[in-house]
């Protein structure tokens, strides 16, 4: 009986010493992982600051500010040039192009004149006109001439451009005709002043405008007059 309840308790004792060293072994194990957890890293021991990546993920993790708009470009003004017409703003010139078409005749209202002897002993007179309003006007064909109190007007000699090609006075600008009254061959009449009106292609009423011309002769068969030109030379010549 004895013996029993001495191997009892033997077995009790060897169950209990059996438990408490694995108690004790299962405690080293969880202190020594504890320790490694939460013990230093090499990084610590060697003295460099820890990592802190979730810092590092909030400052990279920050949205960049959104770019500005650009502001819409302004479009360009439309050109108000016409077509066809030149950037310094003629609108035409002398080649009687349809830009021209707002270009009217020259009338006795827009021109002063003149009229002085250039060789007596034909009666030849240069005729001379000059635009004296603020707008072009086109000297058309002939100038319409009469001789003082005579009947008729003065032959026209030499052909003369159409309406479209006539010349162009800008203001201030001239033309010059050519007037003959032809040698003394007893045929004719001296007069002292002719009148003169302008070629419009139109019915216009001018105020025909006069000069002096001291002892013109005018014969019947031989008096002419040229077309308007731009220069003094062609209207003596032609």
């Amino acid at each position: 009986m004895h013996s029993t309840a001495h191997f009892t308790l033997l077995n009790r004792g060897n169950i209990t010493m059996s438990t408490v060293r694995r108690a004790v072994v299962v405690l080293t194990v969880v202190s020594a992982f504890a320790l490694t957890a939460c013990g230093p890293t090499e990084d610590d021991a060697a003295g460099g600051a820890p990592a802190t990546p979730a810092a590092s993920a909030s400052k990279s993790s920050k949205p960049s500010a959104p770019s500005k708009p650009s502001a819409p470009s302004k479009p360009s003004a439309p050109s108000t040039t016409p077509s066809g017409a030149s950037a310094g703003g003629s609108s035409g010139g002398d080649d009687g192009s349809s830009a021209d078409y707002d270009v009217f005749p020259c009338s006795t209202y827009d021109v002063t004149f003149t009229a002085s002897l250039a060789e007596p002993t034909t009666s030849s007179y240069l005729l001379k006109i000059t635009n004296k309003g603020t707008k072009a006007c086109r000297a058309l064909g002939h100038p319409i001439v009469t001789f003082g109190d005579l009947d008729g007007q003065a032959t026209e000699r030499g052909a003369a451009p159409g309406i479209e090609d006539a010349l162009r006075l800008e203001p201030g600008e001239t033309a010059y005709a050519g007037l003959m009254g032809g040698a003394d061959d007893g045929k004719g009449t001296t007069v002292n002043s002719i009148a003169m009106t302008m070629n419009t292609e139109s019915d216009l009423e001018q105020t025909p405008l006069t000069a002096t011309t001291p002892a013109l002769y005018v014969s019947p068969d031989v008096n002419s007059v040229t077309p308007w030109v731009n220069n003094a030379e062609d209207a003596l010549s032609l």
